[in-house]
């Protein structure tokens, strides 16, 4: 999993309320296995719509509601491999924002009006650091704060998925087992 620290560029933005996870990826794509190939399909049916313009940048603007629906794993993996590293709405489905965090993708929530004032400036910073959203409207630099679990920012800041943090703990893993060892009869098959 990639680390996150800061994040800094353009926008894309899709200012849409109750996008569901069927909608960022729909049912007949489910049957990948791989958290790969799923960016093609993104908003695939919306993709077919006339005027549908979505660049492929780090960052994602979006309304409330984001990520609603059914927890399909599938919708943080469509939206990482199209190339986002950031959402930023004004409020998640709470298994979409934990879906999100274990792949190395940060959800950040802010206000409606500072959602809709960052896609309006068209480019923002995320810095998870700081847990700040910087953005300029008219040469005034705007800020915004987002919480964050202390346990789920230590993840993203040193880009650690579940493997991850138990690997860390390997040395500790050996020893429990050292310890457990029995002699005698093994007692399970093979």
């Amino acid at each position: 999993m990639k680390a996150i620290e800061t994040i800094t560029g353009p926008v894309s933005v899709l200012m849409r309320d109750d996008i569901d996870t069927d909608q960022i990826i729909p049912k007949q794509f489910l049957k990948r296995v791989e958290r790969t190939g799923f960016g093609e399909f993104l908003f695939y049916d919306w993709a077919k719509e006339d005027g549908w313009d979505l660049p492929v940048n780090q960052i994602l603007v979006t309304g409330r509601n984001f990520g609603c629906g059914s927890s399909r794993e599938h919708a943080p993996w469509a939206l990482e491999d199209y190339g986002f590293r950031v959402v930023i709405a004004s409020s998640f489905a709470d298994i979409f924002k934990s879906n999100c965090t274990k792949i190395g993708m940060l959800p950040v929530q802010v206000s409606t009006e500072d959602a809709k004032s960052i896609a309006d400036a068209g480019t923002a910073q995320v810095d998870l650091t700081s847990q700040e959203v910087r953005w300029e409207v008219d040469g005034q630099l705007r800020t915004a704060s987002f919480d964050i679990d202390e346990e789920t920012k230590h993840r993203l800041l040193n880009g650690l998925d579940d493997i991850g943090l138990t690997l860390q703990q390997v040395a500790s893993i050996d020893v429990y087992e050292a310890e457990r060892e029995r002699s005698g009869p093994v007692t399970t098959a093979l």
